[in-house]
């Protein structure tokens, strides 16, 4: 399972699909935290505004991992629900609208994603993501605009879910072999 690099990966991911499937339209997809100038090329930006846990993986059993002799018990992985801004800059307005567009249609056909990551152990290994629109309404896209003290802008926000990130909690208990039951009641005396 990732570990606490795994928002970036997810990112990082996001962007390379993005570009893959906009390179028609536009060269730069990017993550941007909205601060400062942004150059005014035409360009897709995704932006990170919120991080939570998934409500619905939550109460998940621990992890049990047989590590001869001992059994490793972990904490479950960390469901996490990432929430992106994507707003198309530069351009003319139809231009922009078009690129936006094809982020949503892009985004769309990849509602599924395939997300690869290395895990702790060296190998390469691979998690689904999925990916869903989720309006704001006009009042909480406002507050993400004026928090980040732009002017508002086109945009669309979108869901990325259940991102699992491992914890680095865990105890190693031996299993056990032999047990015995005695069934026999103890004799009270008075």
């Amino acid at each position: 399972m990732p570990g606490f690099n795994v928002i970036d990966e997810v990112s990082q991911s996001l962007v390379a699909m993005l570009k893959a499937e906009l390179q028609a339209l536009t060269s730069t997809v990017e993550t941007h935290d909205l601060q400062g100038p942004i150059q005014n090329d035409l360009r897709l930006t995704l932006f990170l505004f919120e991080v939570g846990e998934d409500p619905s993986a939550r109460n998940r059993p621990r992890v049990r991992e047989a590590i001869s002799p001992d059994v490793r018990i972990a904490k479950p992985p960390m469901a996490l629900l990432l929430r992106y801004l994507i707003t198309p800059w530069g351009g003319t307005e139809s231009t922009r609208h078009r690129l936006l567009g094809g982020a949503m249609q892009a985004l769309y056909d990849h509602s599924i994603l395939s997300f690869q990551y290395q895990a702790a152990n060296g190998s390469i290994e691979q998690q689904e993501l999925k990916i869903t629109l989720s309006p704001l309404s006009i009042e909480e896209r406002t507050r993400v605009w004026y928090s980040v003290q732009k002017p508002y802008r086109l945009s669309v926000s979108y869901e990325v879910r259940v991102v699992n990130m491992d914890s680095q909690v865990f105890e190693r208990v031996r299993p056990v072999r032999e047990r015995v039951l005695d069934s026999a009641l103890p004799e009270f005396t008075e």
